[in-house]
């Protein structure tokens, strides 16, 4: 574990290593525009380019492509009901707040580059993700929508067009994930209660970038995290 803490800590430098001349607020920015920039160019070159539920293989069977629109949290969970998505985005926003508040809190504390990147990944991705939530459904002609009558998501035909028409109104809009790792399939045995003989897939769910810096980040800081807090 040592000697990948230190091949996280060396990457980290190198990446930064005229830091001397940047400031940790530079650092935090750079890293969350960098993200969210990679973030936004995906989404929306998979949402104007590929049918909902469409599929491109890119490594095998191992790494595809394969569009969603999920009108929920991270890996396609998903708050149901006609208030859910509100709701979320709320919680959303005041989470990005909280965020804020303590990176920059962190960076007044002259805590480790190591650790504001890590936090910078994190509020990038929640930042990612809130911006599909608020904007989207303002910025293109399609997208999932929720029907009251049946109180279900409704997917939508043919490619969507970013002309500023709109399918939602603001905080209504869904999120784009595309990122899908099936590495395993296969049959659960006979003697698994409830499952037995039912197929399986792992990894099965689908994700985007703003979800797997996320991920990444708070993964890092678990691992590391007595490296990271050390000097706090």
């Amino acid at each position: 574990m040592e000697k990948y803490s230190n091949h996280f800590f060396i990457f980290a430098r190198y990446l930064f290593k005229y830091q001397v001349n940047m400031s940790k607020s530079k650092v935090a920015i750079l890293v969350v525009f960098l993200i969210l920039a990679i973030d936004q160019v995906v989404k929306i070159l998979v949402k104007t380019n590929m049918h909902l539920g469409e599929f491109k293989s890119v490594f095998g069977g191992w790494f595809m492509i394969h569009y969603i629109e999920n009108p929920g949290m991270a890996f396609g969970l998903d708050i149901p009901g006609r208030f859910g998505k509100i709701s979320l985005s709320l919680v959303r926003i005041v989470a990005i707040i909280a965020i804020i508040i303590y990176l920059r809190t962190l960076i007044q504390k002259n805590a480790k580059t190591s650790l504001i990147i890590c936090i910078s990944m994190i509020l990038a991705g929640a930042i990612g993700n809130i911006l599909d939530c608020s904007f989207y459904g303002l910025l293109f002609d399609k997208g999932t929508v929720y029907d009251p009558q049946i109180k279900d998501w409704i997917g939508y035909p043919g490619l969507a067009t970013m002309n500023f028409k709109g399918y939602a109104p603001a905080f209504k809009g869904c999120v784009v994930d595309m990122l899908y790792f099936p590495l395993v399939e296969g049959t659960y045995p006979s003697w698994v209660p409830f499952k037995g003989g039912e197929s399986f897939i792992f990894f099965r769910p689908i994700f985007n970038l703003a979800d797997s810096a996320i991920s990444v980040g708070v993964v890092i800081i678990l691992i590391f995290q007595k490296r990271l807090f050390n000097n706090i």
